[in-house]
Parts: C-alpha cells; sequence; structure tokens
C-alpha cells in the first residue's frame, strides 16, 4: 500500500473526499515546485499532482499551457522535477502523483522512470496521451512496486472500457469531467453525476473528478458524488495573475484552504 492508498483509506474512514492539487513543475520557477507543494500541504491538500511541462501538450488548456512553456523556458525537465520531489520527501509525506505525456518518459527510459521516481518519493503517475491498450510496458514496470499508474476516464468511455480502465488503474480512477482541455468553466458538466454513479458501479476504487472544476462551490458539488476533486488552472491562474517576484505562498494557500474545507465538507 502506498501513499495514495492510505490516503484514500484514511480518508474513507472519516468518510471524506480528497482534495487533489495540481501544479505545473517548475513554474514560476524551478524552486516555486518544493514551496508550492509543502504551501498546499499545509492549506489541507490530501494529494499533489505535479504536472511535467512538455512543448506539445494535447489536453491541457491555455492556462497550463502558458505555464509549462514558462516552466520550459526557466529549464524545467523531469530529472529535476524528480530531484525537487527528493527534497520535498525530508519535509512531506503528502502523497506526490506526476501527470506527464508520454513523450519524456519514453525518452528517459519507461523501466528507469518508474525506479527512479519510486526512489525519489512519486507514488505514481498520469500519462493522458498513452492509451491503455498501449500501456503495457508501464504496467509491467510498475507491478509489484509502491507505483499506481492511473488511467483516464471521460464521458464518451464505453461501459466496457470503462470496466477495463476500472481494473487496470491503481491509486484511483482519475474522471474527465467534459470533452476539451483543462481549464476553468462556468459549470460543472450537467452529466457528471451520472457518469460517475456508472463508474463507481463497476469498482470499489476511488474515483476523482478534474476538468472544470475551479471554484468552492463546484468543487463541493463534484465531491458530493466523486471521491476526490482535482483543481490545476485556477490554481496556476492566481500565480500567473501575481506581479513577477511576488511571493504566491499567501494567495495560493488562502485559496487552496477555501477549497479544502469546500470539498472535505461536502
Amino acid at each position: 500500500m502506498n501513499r495514495i492508498d492510505k490516503k484514500f483509506k484514511e480518508l474513507k474512514k472519516k468518510k471524506g473526499k480528497a482534495f487533489i492539487a495540481y501544479i505545473t513543475g517548475g513554474y514560476p520557477g524551478m524552486a516555486a515546485t518544493e514551496k508550492l507543494v509543502l504551501c498546499l500541504e499545509k492549506s489541507g491538500v490530501d494529494l499533489v499532482e505535479i504536472g511535467v511541462p512538455f512543448s506539445d501538450p494535447m489536453a491541457d488548456g491555455p492556462i497550463i499551457q502558458y505555464s509549462s512553456e514558462v516552466a520550459l523556458a526557466h529549464g524545467a525537465t523531469l530529472k529535476k522535477l524528480l530531484r525537487s520531489v527528493e527534497n520535498i520527501r525530508q519535509r512531506s509525506a503528502v502523497p506526490i502523483v506526476f501527470m506527464s505525456y508520454y513523450n519524456p518518459i519514453y525518452r528517459y527510459g519507461v523501466e528507469k522512470f518508474v525506479n527512479d521516481a519510486s526512489r525519489c518519493g512519486v507514488d505514481g503517475v498520469i500519462i493522458p496521451d498513452l492509451p491503455l491498450e498501449e500501456a503495457a510496458i508501464l504496467t509491467n514496470a510498475a507491478s509489484g512496486k509502491k507505483f499506481s499508474v492511473i488511467f483516464l476516464a471521460a464521458p464518451t468511455s464505453t461501459r466496457e472500457r470503462l470496466k477495463k480502465i476500472a481494473k487496470k488503474s491503481r491509486g484511483f480512477i482519475y474522471y474527465v469531467s467534459l470533452t476539451g482541455v483543462t481549464g476553468t468553466r462556468r459549470r460543472l458538466a450537467p452529466d457528471i453525476t451520472k457518469n460517475i454513479k456508472s463508474i463507481k458501479a463497476l469498482t470499489d476504487k476511488p474515483v476523482c473528478v478534474g476538468f472544470g472544476v475551479s471554484n468552492a462551490s463546484q468543487a463541493k458539488l463534484a465531491a458530493r458524488v466523486a471521491d476526490g476533486v482535482i483543481i490545476g488552472s485556477a490554481i496556476i491562474k492566481i500565480i500567473e495573475g501575481l506581479p513577477a517576484g511576488q511571493a504566491f505562498e499567501g494567495r495560493v494557500g488562502r485559496f487552496a484552504a477555501g477549497l479544502a474545507k469546500a470539498i472535505h465538507g461536502a
């Protein structure tokens, strides 16, 4: 059982829901990643997702795309982000998941990535552009290790495909609430409750919802049906709106604490 499983077990015992915060690794600078993870944990975040910046993203909206461009310009790499997590592990036990496109991991070496990520304290990975059917090299590398490969389900996934996703996914199932890219939306997708209930009918594994959730009221609604809520673009947007060089911990911390309160109290 890794840190992700322990966290969901702990939350289930308390009948609580998970607040999962996404940040882009290396944004607004490399040093910021470690500060942000510690700030989010202190503010009540249950699990942190660190995005590995990539030059050709297919699932990210304009806010996260911008943050990835800045991170890459500042020299962010997969190797440097692993080192950041190693440093974070000196002070934090919060579960950490990487969200990366397949190319950086393929170039790094799949088995080497799983081994190095596990050693540095990363608990799992989400890869939006790696289909379930082509993920054997990754799931085999992670087999027997405390490292979760988390798969995504979408509103367009068929029941048969959802069964396969539920069987293969470890840690939790990431439900993408809408067809499209990440980013803030005024309203939650209308079919979110029905679709999450359909997945939960197939599995006992936690189902967490992301994409399009951006404020406390939306998070509270989503947490009433899901086991966790993932919020990223709204956090990045706060950092982006601050003057260059201004400390972000206060603004991000207050925003995250409000979301944590809404999700934990749902």
